[in-house]
């Protein structure tokens, strides 16, 4: 729980105030049962009306500062639990966005989504609660059993000795409570992760009518947390009933030693009420104990969620913002391979073995090969989404582990093979790719992305909002709207994760002719051997290694893998021509 302590020093003076305003309306209560014995034993067993009064109005009057004091507790508690919930969410995605490709991977979409959303709200929950309820609790309890100390030291003590029982119970529920309220929390990523695979995929679902298998999958999923909460809920609501029956034996107690003092002359009845009056402020405040520990154990589970975020390694530098306005000098896009292997971190199944080559300066490298062979993990290292197990990455002649993350990335346009736009217009998601572009420049990346034409038709143009994922999009049309997003970065270095496999031949063309123009550095992952006839460099990979590097016409020579691909490919071709005519 130390994370809570150190984001809620900004609000220190707010938590502070909330728990004097609270310990005011707690001292003003807990005078009261002392306030209603002087009026019994002073006023209406003497029959004196004035004592009546007197104390009466002093007890109106400690009922509104306590009135008060309770409102002013609520406000400052509210300012300090929804300040610190700002500030821990906050720092929470900066964590997130900060962290190496490979650390990300180790945590579930739907799991941060739950640490960033329902972990962070349960913490302030519990901030909320412990500055206006739950530290309110023991004081009562405490104050209570002082207070009956004070006014009847034989029948306080009665009340008093039920403590040291409660105590012991109260911190072991609470420890086997913090265990299954984790489980708990786990159990909703579980439910988090089912829902997003279904709304991610409800296409697909619908298509293949798997409507009844997600809704059982659900049912499952949700059924396990309900099993879950069930459990924990049980441990700390079967705890109530026995902290009632431990003090209200105490209260049986202190009745029955009051009759017996009271007629022997050792207590007033005045003092026999306030002391009752005081068990029965007890019962209330432990009566609330099985919520506080529910309460409590979420947060346990939820801080320990979001500290282990916190604390992950952070392999890549802080800045992660666009690269910044000090002079450097431009990335030219020479890009060399040396002796470069890769395994995705916690495995011992090399990915890539020993790839080495190198790239001039705005020439156009084709990756080939077949499913599994590493491309995209090839292509995925130049940017640094992962490390390099062993070997070394040139960029510009310098080895890319030592440049600045920003500057690296800022000089490169990467388009992944899954398209991904965001909700908002055309413009906006161009844009994405450079936040500062005009629109002059918006449309040139459109126009050499082949998409400019498409854009004008919209009913808004530029200004055609899209719908989430880009639905109202066709596949080739939201392939070519991301490689604009990715041109109008003017990169050094461009990587098309098989970018182009839903376009046409001929706006492949196109668009690959324009590419040329750019003169950036381009790596095209592509299955297409029309694609690689005119690249500077073809490599050729097959289970991670590197076989064939070199031309379209070196490759035809010295690959017998390059030229079945060619001899196949040409094959279906005039198949479907025939098969047209």
């Amino acid at each position: 729980m130390n994370i809570i302590f150190s984001y809620l020093k900004t609000y220190r003076t707010a938590a502070i105030a909330a728990l004097l305003m609270m310990v005011i309306e707690l001292a003003v209560e807990l005078s009261q049962p002392l306030l209603i014995s002087k009026i019994i034993d002073d006023g209406i067993r003497e029959q004196d009306n004035r004592i009546v009064w007197l104390w009466g109005g002093v007890l109106v009057v400690s009922a509104a500062i306590a009135f008060i004091a309770g409102v002013l507790s609520s406000f400052f508690a509210s300012h300090a639990s929804q300040g610190f919930a700002f500030d821990l969410r906050d720092q929470l995605y900066e964590k997130v966005q900060s962290f190496a490709y490979a650390v990300f991977s180790r945590f579930p979409t739907s799991s941060l989504i739950t640490r960033l959303t329902a972990d962070v709200s349960q913490l302030q929950d519990t901030i909320f609660m412990g500055l206006r309820f739950m530290t309110r609790v023991p004081l009562v309890v405490a104050g209570s059993v002082i207070m009956a100390l004070v006014v009847h030291v034989k029948l306080g003590l009665l009340l008093a000795l039920t403590l040291p029982v409660l105590i012991v119970f109260l911190l072991w529920v609470m420890k086997k409570a913090a265990v299954l309220f984790r489980s708990v929390q786990i159990r909703l990523d579980g439910v988090n992760s089912v829902i997003q695979e279904n709304l991610t995929g409800i296409r697909l679902i619908r298509v293949f009518v798997r409507m009844n298998h997600e809704i059982a999958r659900f049912a499952a999923s949700s059924g396990e947390l309900m099993k879950s909460t069930v459990g924990a809920l049980r441990l700390t609501e079967t705890s109530a009933p026995l902290i009632m029956l431990i003090v209200n034996a105490g209260i049986m107690l202190v009745l029955w030693f009051g009759r017996i003092e009271i007629s022997t002359g050792n207590a007033t009845l005045g003092q026999t009420v306030a002391v009752i009056n005081y068990s029965l402020r007890t019962i209330g405040a432990l009566s609330a104990l099985s919520w506080i520990m529910a309460t409590f154990s979420r947060a346990r589970a939820s801080s320990q969620r979001i500290q282990e975020v916190m604390s992950a390694d952070e392999l890549e530098a802080k800045e992660m913002a666009a690269v910044t306005a000090r002079k450097v000098a431009p990335v030219r896009g020479r890009v060399d391979f040396q002796q470069v292997s890769f395994r995705y971190p916690q495995s011992d199944i090399a990915v890539l073995e020993d790839i080495t080559f190198a790239v001039q300066p705005g020439e156009r490298v084709a990756v080939m090969g077949a499913t599994g062979s590493g491309k995209s993990s090839l292509v995925g290292l130049i940017p640094r989404l992962y490390e390099q197990s062993s070997g070394v990455i040139l960029v510009d002649g310098r080895p890319s582990a030592e440049m600045e993350i920003s500057r690296l990335r800022g000089a490169i346009g990467y388009v992944p093979q899954e398209v991904l736009l965001f909700s908002g217009t055309v413009r906006e998601n161009i844009a994405w790719g450079n936040p500062l572009a005009t629109q002059e420049e918006i449309e040139q990346a459109a126009m050499a992305a082949q998409i400019h034409e498409t854009v004008k038709e919209l009913p808004h143009g530029y200004d055609t909002m899209l719908g989430q994922r880009g639905v109202n999009l066709s596949g080739g049309q939201k392939q070519r709207l991301t490689i604009a997003r990715a041109l109008v970065r003017k990169p050094a270095i461009l990587i098309l994760d098989d970018s182009t496999s839903a376009l046409d031949a001929v706006t492949e063309g196109r668009l690959l002719a324009e590419l040329k123009r750019m003169s950036c550095t381009t790596f095209l992952i592509t299955q297409k051997i029309s694609s690689t006839v005119s690249a500077d460099l073809i490599l050729l990979l097959d289970e991670g290694r590197l076989i064939a590097q070199g031309t379209h016409e070196e490759l035809m020579e010295s690959s017998e893998l390059y030229r079945k691909i060619n001899e196949s490919q040409h094959r279906e071709g005039v198949q479907h021509v025939q098969s047209i005519t």
